[in-house]
């Protein structure tokens, strides 16, 4: 880690290409989500590594209930199993684990699973890992309104939002990173990724691996994160100059 320089707090990724790599190699599009779960293990491994304190994955949209229901029952199952199967390794190796969304097209069973993964790794203070799954930026916004609504209240500040948002207790990502080369955040964390770094990959998912994530973090090094204010303004360590 060159001198000076911090890993970023929160990295948020939206995973994108698992289909690609299947079909390049002409595989059906889940065998491209098997591997992709492999990709997650070896991220979440390296952000404990670098000592990132939040990483959140976009595992499942709002839209993409939209999907071949072949695949999104694929996804629903995968989804289950790797809970069975992670989480006990997440837990002994203090990681916490929180899910993001709305659930309410989530089965009973995948619901209690996340309830229970949720409470079994709530004690851990390592690394935070969040899933976003069924979750859509616009959804938390909307949702964040309502409940201010119902709550009565009628001038709505931007901190008010804020605090009712799915990631209330989390630091907003500093560091976004989108892999399979399209240069979009697609409805992912729109509020909160006001001031995030934005780092595009052609890379496919199942592809990125810990030197992938190094290179998306020295690219953050390289960026001078000012805030609305001048350059001159920044504490000198912060300046890309100084870098």
């Amino acid at each position: 880690m060159p001198e000076g320089c911090e890993p970023p707090r929160h990295v948020a990724i939206i995973m994108d290409g698992n289909g690609r790599w299947a079909k390049k190699r002409f595989l059906p599009r889940v065998a491209g989500h098997k591997r992709g779960l492999d990709a997650v293990r070896e991220v979440v491994k390296a952000c404990k590594e670098m000592g990132v304190g939040y990483l959140t994955l976009f595992a499942f949209s709002t839209e993409n209930w939209r999907r071949p229901q072949e695949e999104v029952s694929f996804l629903m199952d995968l989804f289950l199993r790797a809970l069975e199967h992670e989480v006990s390794k997440l837990h002994n190796n203090n990681i916490r684990l929180k899910v993001l969304g709305s659930r309410e097209r989530f089965s009973a069973d995948l619901s209690e699973r996340i309830d229970r993964a949720e409470a079994k790794t709530a004690g851990n203070d390592g690394l935070v890992l969040t899933i976003a799954a069924d979750y859509g930026g616009r959804w938390d916004i909307v949702h964040a309104v309502n409940q201010l609504i119902a709550e009565g209240q009628s001038a709505i500040t931007e901190s008010m939002v804020t605090e009712r948002l799915g990631m209330a207790w989390a630091p907003e990502p500093d560091l976004f990173i989108r892999t399979g080369g399209e240069q979009r955040i697609s409805n992912f964390l729109l509020w909160q990724l006001a001031y995030s770094e934005l780092y595009f990959t052609d890379l496919l998912w199942p592809d990125f691996d810990k030197a992938a994530l190094q290179e998306a973090i020295h690219s953050y090094w390289q960026r001078e994160r000012r805030f609305g204010r001048t350059s001159e303004q920044l504490p000198e360590h912060l300046r890309r100059d100084k870098l």
